[in-house]
């Protein structure tokens, strides 16, 4: 599931993406396998970083890519980079879980090049008030969700940071069902059965592409989508281009 489009971030062979808190990889293996773009992923958890390298290492065997990654650990409120180091940045579903928000942003806007560009996705907030409402599980937990957005704060959160939005999307409308379900019959039960199939519904959604649950997702994404992801480049860089 892609929340971050690398045609909307316009990422383009020979850039260095970054891939901040990069979770189990989703985002990692699509930059790497569609643009051969150098890839440098990130997470705190060293389970996540194990497997996001198990899956671009067997995409580079596979497809026999030649562009680079590197992975490691880090804290996304203090990157171990140096100013202007990457092209893009994706920053995917990530800073509900940060108590400094605004450390996080000012980080990713100073590694991010001048001319760059970076997308940043949350939970949508209708969304997430819901699950909030349906079950504490959903979000009162170590490494949880300790905030909700609504778009104009992660819009002021941002501008403050520096930087200046060209796209706004709203996604993935069809999953947000599946975590009210589960919120519904237990966050913690991923087995039980009517959350089960409908996840089943999800993943042979994501094989097929069908055309027409794309059709319905679009219109849902503009009532209750699951994420919300903004584009944007430096102010600065915006003005005087």
């Amino acid at each position: 599931m892609i929340t971050i489009e690398s045609d909307l971030l316009g990422i383009r062979d020979g850039d260095i993406t970054l891939d901040a808190g990069c979770g189990n990889g989703r985002h990692s293996w699509e930059v790497y396998n569609k643009n051969h773009s150098t890839v440098v992923a990130f997470d705190i958890d060293p389970v996540c970083v194990k497997k996001n390298k198990y899956m671009l290492d067997s995409l580079k065997e596979e497809k026999e890519i030649k562009s680079d990654y590197h992975l490691l650990m880090a804290n996304v409120t203090k990157l171990p980079f140096k100013d202007g180091s990457f092209d893009k940045i994706i920053c995917s579903e990530v800073l509900e879980h940060i108590p400094e928000d605004k450390v996080a942003a000012d980080e990713l806007l100073r590694v991010l090049s001048k001319d760059g560009s970076i997308g940043i996705s949350v939970p949508h907030y209708l969304a997430e008030s819901i699950c909030w409402k349906l079950s504490r599980d959903y979000y009162g937990f170590p490494g949880g969700h300790i905030r909700k957005y609504r778009t104009r704060q992660l819009l002021d959160l941002v501008d403050t940071a520096g930087l200046s939005v060209y796209s706004i999307r709203h996604k993935h409308a069809l999953h947000s069902f599946y975590w009210m379900l589960r919120c519904i019959f237990g966050v913690k039960k991923e087995k039980a059965p009517i959350p089960s199939l409908y996840n089943r519904f999800l993943e042979w959604d994501l094989r097929t592409n069908h055309q027409a649950f794309r059709w319905v997702e679009g219109l849902l994404n503009h009532l209750c989508p699951k994420s919300v992801a903004i584009y944007a480049k430096k102010k600065e860089y915006v003005r005087s281009g």
